[in-house]
């Protein structure tokens, strides 16, 4: 197994270098914070993935969750693990003082999960789930509810999740059909239904499972007007006292990857004995919801690039040590073989691995940046934030997972035929990977929300704040000579992601159909002039350091300006040909009959 995961200092090179996460500290919300107790955070998310996470990686993969007597079982270790995450707080730690928080900036907590997640993807995150599901709680539940279920959430005693998808409704939640009916009870409803693919949705690692999950109240409105949010627990308090809801597991799915972590099909109701407790106002599930998923889809993008590191730096480790074949320029039998790293190709493979994950790494901590801003900040500032995260969101969610994919299969190739036995980690890691263009919304639907709605909202107010803050760090990068090259690639390419958006919304009238029927391609050009934005940002920081750095930091610096060039020079060359198709106009996929398949 490849000993590094990860590198501490590239991290602290986003948070401290590029994104200057300490200017937080200056909000009032996170004043109590400083440079030192952030490096507490980190070294202990790196001594936890070290010690508790990384060593049961492979073994969680090889011995996945079995349903045994009606119960998930998970690997034993797990139990400690949680309670561990509970007791050190780590699952309430961006929630206030009064509620035992730690008022842990968003951008501070997301690089810990990128840790722990390129550890042991699995095992990282059930206490997690955990955290979304509090916050779904403590901001929409009342307090009677807050003080019933979060404080054993949060010791890692009772376990979260989100409990949307059922057989016949998964992206389409306005065709659910899970139901709720009043009791005497206010505020207590009888829950019927199924719910599928439920992350942690059963195991017997913790004490209970308490779903947030989404119902149709009887007599309400139809289709997603019609849809509430329920706590579910898997067992209520009665008296003081646990028993059983009548919430039952038919099944726990054998997944491709990711297998550590149970993901359940569950039976509500069947014996009529399901309680659920209303959150909030009846009908406004679905935008309660969105809160947690919105959250998520940053976090999706951190976990693809999460599994993408570690694939990089087990590909990187490899590459260095094996020996095979020679220089092309001398091809004597009798010289030695050289490790496969100095060959053209292979050092290509690892800058593709390098320039997506380090590019999309930014993003997401930007992203996380705006998340902090967005709650913590004031006027304009604050607003201006939750726009540009809107925007912003789903690129940070679907480049890094779509792209995740093809960097660990480009590790799988850097280990030839070793690469594709379970001798070596990058095999399941390329399996883990897979899973994240689907997770909180497949690809395709977040094109169609970046086109559909992202870019027009408020007269498109949010793409020029974008561009803005875009021109302003091309500004600052041609003032070094050696990043003028760069910044004219990125302020063309700018310019052909307005001619496309332009013609794609002079499409809009004539039809939603062929406007939105190559969302996805345009949100590959979006999330690909994105990352190249982030790399002008990791560029010009590393050239204006590079003069005086020494050593290690000497290469460090030099890998950056390297993994800057590969990334404009492999990657964002490729908008011209995703812009020619964007503007083309021959709508072949609409005219497309499904009977000719």
């Amino acid at each position: 197994m490849a000993t590094q995961f990860y590198s501490p200092r590239d991290l602290r090179f986003h948070l401290y270098e590029v994104i200057q996460v300490e200017r937080l500290n200056q909000l009032p919300y996170f004043r109590d914070h400083d440079r030192e107790s952030f490096e507490m955070v980190l070294e202990a998310a790196g001594q936890i993935s070290e010690i508790l996470l990384k060593p049961l990686l492979t073994i969680m993969d090889r011995n996945e969750p079995q349903l045994v007597d009606g119960k998930i079982r998970v690997h034993p270790q797990m139990g400690p693990i949680i309670r561990k995450f509970g007791e050190d707080g780590w699952i309430n730690a961006p929630f206030g003082y009064d509620e035992g928080g730690q008022q842990l900036p968003a951008t501070i907590m997301n690089a810990a999960t990128f840790v722990f997640g390129a550890a042991n993807y699995s095992a990282s995150v059930f206490p997690f789930l955990t955290t979304g599901a509090a916050n779904l709680l403590r901001s929409f539940g009342s307090p009677a509810l807050v003080s019933q279920f979060t404080p054993l959430m949060y010791a890692g005693r009772w376990q979260g999740t989100m409990a949307l998808t059922e057989p016949d409704a998964g992206s389409s939640l306005s065709d659910i059909t899970t139901s709720a009916e009043p009791t005497d009870e206010p505020g207590t409803y009888r829950i019927r239904g199924q719910k599928i693919y439920i992350s942690a949705g059963d195991h017997d690692a913790v004490e209970n499972v308490v779903h947030l999950m989404l119902a149709k109240i009887k007599g309400g409105p139809a289709g997603a007007k019609g849809i509430s949010l329920f706590a579910v627990p898997q067992q209520r308090l009665d008296n003081g006292t646990l028993v059983d809801n009548d919430v039952r597991t038919a099944g726990v799915y054998h997944k491709m990857g990711y297998k550590g972590a149970p993901i359940a099909h569950l039976m509500i109701g069947s014996s009529d004995g399901t309680l659920g407790y209303l959150v909030g106002e009846p009908h406004q599930g679905l935008r309660y919801m969105f809160q947690m998923m919105n959250e998520a889809r940053v976090g999706v993008g951190m976990n693809a690039v999460s599994i993408g590191t570690a694939a990089y730096y087990a590909s990187l480790e490899y590459a260095r040590e094996r020996p095979q074949g020679r220089h092309v320029a001398e091809k004597k039998p009798s010289l030695p073989q050289v490790p496969i790293i100095r060959h053209a190709d292979v050092k290509r493979m690892l800058l593709f691995q390098k320039a997506v994950l380090e590019g999309s790494l930014g993003l997401l901590l930007y992203c996380s940046y705006l998340a902090d801003i967005a709650h913590a900040g004031e006027g304009d500032e604050q607003a201006d934030a939750a726009l540009l995260l809107d925007l912003l969101t789903p690129i940070a969610k679907s480049y890094p997972s779509e792209m995740g994919t093809l960097t660990t299969s480009a590790a799988v190739q850097i280990l030839g035929g070793a690469g594709y036995t379970t001798d070596f980690p990058v095999e399941q890691f390329y399996r883990e990977a897979r899973i994240h263009p689907i997770h909180e919304g497949t690809t395709g639907i977040h094109g169609l929300d970046l086109l559909g709605r992202k870019v027009t909202m408020e007269q498109g107010r949010a793409v020029q704040l974008l561009l803005t803050r875009i021109e302003t760090d091309l500004a600052n990068a041609r003032l070094q000579h050696a990043l003028i090259p760069l910044a004219d690639q990125l302020t063309s390419a700018l310019g052909i992601l307005d001619n496309v958006t332009g013609h794609l919304l002079s499409l809009a009238p004539d039809g939603a159909e062929v406007f939105l029927a190559d969302a996805t391609l345009y949100l590959e050009l979006f999330g690909i002039v994105t990352v190249a934005w982030q790399w002008i940002r990791q560029a010009t920081v590393a050239q204006s350091s590079i003069a005086t750095a020494q050593g290690d930091d000497s290469n460090f610096y030099h890998g950056k300006l390297m993994a800057a060039r590969y990334f404009y020079e492999y990657e964002l060359v490729k908008i011209y040909a995703l812009s020619k198709r964007l503007r083309s106009s021959d709508p072949l996929t609409v005219d497309m009959q499904s009977e000719w398949f």
